[in-house]
């Protein structure tokens, strides 16, 4: 299901040495997760023995149950599609080594060794194990079957699901393993673990997860043994995580009594497009050969049990999302602070209309002469009136400006726009794309004359949404001197007006949440009512769902169908599909046709991970045909 894969993390009831009561429980939860259309479950460290076995790992008739349960095991799933990954000693050429087990269909299909064995504090592997570290892979003869046992294993599920494993401490280590195996190709990791309880562990143990799958860039499945370990000096809970290239997508209770399974739907083709398009993932060298080993294809899922963000620019967790806001403020004013100081402008000018954009391009102004240790009034705020102007947008225009001490200038356009249309002999009747450019060229005409004549540059409000929909007037609202919202797009924009508001006195509070509760519109077209009559979300769609629809595009490449499918779900219940369908087909056409706005739009701060400055990050030709993606 477009890339796709449910992975679980299972946590079996276990009783130390007793292989047949570990067996069974595994067994339930396999069941579980099959029922479920995992594709893999993943079993902690020597869960078929129990992880505290310690000197009872020298028994030879537990060595051997444990080798019969681990073969049970496999003839249990024998009519499942699912990878299951379990734990158990296996003596080898006289050495006893701690392994995880690939099982698939009744057959166990590779058995990797722990590279690491911890040897400190409460750690005493090396009494019982031999480490994986000294050699690459081998077979073991198990049966009639000649198995891959070796720590340098893929095992390939289809085209973007390819799996690894490391086992507990090897994750702990400077290098982890499973770096090499993200390099060799494993887009899932499953870590087979035993990590005791401390204070403060957990924290540790949950950011070394999410570390190494934004490391490797990659699923990382995380089980750990439980409590029904030996508690002879130790406690362990069962901790159980699953992360997605640094984001956490679950995580178990810790300590519950009886076994849990975790479960969480993994993007393998994501993974696989961010290796290859936003990373220098290809420079890695392999230091040694890995053997490939084919799987049979996973259960596909018939849905996809994720919560998918419809405003993936903004950050749901309101903490976050103020400390975001902050950063984001912060680039866009630093970056105009060195603009203003290289070009050593007088003054920076900008065009006040009431809306979003424009007031957040002033806030950001105002902050940056703030660190340039100038004053407000070397900010020319220029409203500029036209045809579609209304008394809300005109009024909040002059408060802000008269709160913020702008050095604030009214320039009426409506007569000079006449006058031009007498020029080009257009009809002010007619309302059409020429008689709303003409008043965006005026504008922009004014604030560059100006901008000469104070010894000052045109900072530029046109936001990240508009320049990908190529909402704006070529050569007029689309250029200026620099370009501080150029990153930023319209969902966001509102959310760091807000966060200045917070911060800001209650008068200048006030100004700026009804700013943000202004409809978005150009004001271009005239009206009776003194009402906006030209919403631009009713002209092309909601922002929202265009932000979603970019953000899909640009930084993981997906199908115009994925994108279509996460869209449905993460606006299910507000617009239709039949609605999606059409806001998708408006953004496909005009994220192509518009492209040659884009190839020459003047310079801004990058404040995300997603841009379209034709210098840096999105390189398109302004002819590419949309064909292949309608």
């Amino acid at each position: 299901m477009h890339g796709f894969y449910r992975v679980a993390a299972a946590v079996p009831e276990t009783r130390v040495a007793d292989t047949a009561f570990n067996l069974a429980r595994m067994k339930e939860l396999v069941r579980k997760a099959a029922g479920n259309s995992a594709a893999l479950v993943v079993f902690p460290e020597l869960s078929i023995t129990s992880y505290t076995c310690a000197d009872l790992f020298q028994q030879t008739r537990l060595i051997r149950k444990a080798l019969s349960a681990i073969t049970e095991l496999a003839d249990f799933a024998r009519k499942m599609d699912i990878v299951i990954i379990a734990g158990t000693p296996l003596l080898h050429k006289s050495r006893l080594y701690n392994c995880a087990f690939i099982i698939q269909k009744g057959e166990i299909r590779g058995i990797v060794p722990k590279t690491y064995n911890p040897n400190y504090r409460e750690f005493y592997e090396k009494r019982w194990f031999t480490s994986g570290k000294k050699f690459k892979s081998e077979t073991v003869r198990i049966g009639k079957a000649e198995i891959p046992f070796g720590r340098n294993l893929v095992f390939e599920c289809d085209e973007n699901f390819k799996l690894s494993v490391e086992i507990c401490e090897d994750l702990w280590n400077v290098i982890p393993p499973s770096s090499y195996h993200a390099i060799s190709g494993a887009t899932v990791i499953a870590n087979l673990s035993a990590s005791n309880e401390l204070v403060a562990k957990a924290d540790y143990r949950r950011d070394l997860v999410k570390q190494q799958s934004a490391r490797c860039i990659a699923g990382y499945v995380y089980s750990s043994a439980g409590v029904g370990e030996s508690t002879t000096d130790l406690v362990f809970s069962g901790h159980s995580m699953i992360a997605e290239n640094g984001l956490m997508l679950a995580e178990n209770e810790r300590f519950l009594r009886t076994g849990n399974i975790l479960f969480a739907d993994i993007d393998c083709e994501r993974l696989a497009y961010t290796r290859f398009s936003s990373s220098s993932f290809a420079d890695n060298e392999l230091p040694e050969k890995y053997l490939f080993i084919k799987m049979d294809k996973p259960m596909k899922l018939s849905s996809i049990s994720r919560q998918i963000d419809p405003h993936p620019f903004v950050p749901s967790n309101p903490a976050t999302r103020d400390e975001r806001c902050r950063e984001i403020f912060s680039i866009q004013s630093a970056g105009l602070a060195k603009r203003l100081e290289h070009t050593n402008s007088a003054k920076a000018v900008i065009g006040i209309s009431g809306g979003l954009d424009s007031t957040l391009a002033l806030l950001v102004s105002i902050e940056a002469m703030k660190l340039l240790g100038r004053k407000n009034n070397d900010i020319t705020a220029i409203t500029m009136p036209g045809f579609g102007t209304t008394g809300r947008t005109y009024g909040n225009s002059l408060e802000l400006c008269r709160m913020s001490g702008t050095d604030f200038r009214e320039i009426d356009i409506k007569a000079a726009c006449k006058d031009h249309f007498k020029e080009i002999k257009h009809d002010p009747k007619i309302h059409d794309v020429t008689y709303e450019n003409v008043q965006a060229r005026e504008r922009t005409q004014i604030l560059m004359d100006i901008a000469n004549k104070e010894k000052g540059i045109v900072v530029g409000t046109g936001d990240l949404s508009e320049i990908a929909l190529g909402w704006s007037t070529y050569n007029a609202d689309h250029m200026s001197m620099y370009a501080v919202n150029c990153g930023v797009p319209k969902t966001l924009i509102r959310y760091l007006i807000a966060w200045v508001a917070d911060n800001s006195h209650p008068e200048f509070r006030k100004i700026l949440h009804d700013i943000i509760d202004t409809p978005v519109s150009p004001e271009l077209l005239p009206h009776d009512s003194d009402r906006i009559v030209q919403k631009t979300e009713d002209i092309i769609g909601p922002y929202e769902v265009h932000d979603f629809f970019l953000y899909h595009t640009v930084k993981y490449g997906a199908s115009p169908e994925k994108i279509l499918y996460l869209a449905n779900i993460a606006f299910n219940g507000k617009y239709t599909k039949k609605k999606l369908v059409e806001f998708q087909k408006l953004f496909i056409r005009r994220f192509f046709s518009q492209q040659f706005k884009r190839s020459c739009i003047p310079d801004g701060p990058k404040v995300g991970t997603i841009s379209l400055s034709p210098r840096g990050d999105w390189r398109m030709p302004s002819d590419a045909s949309a064909e292949s993606f309608k």
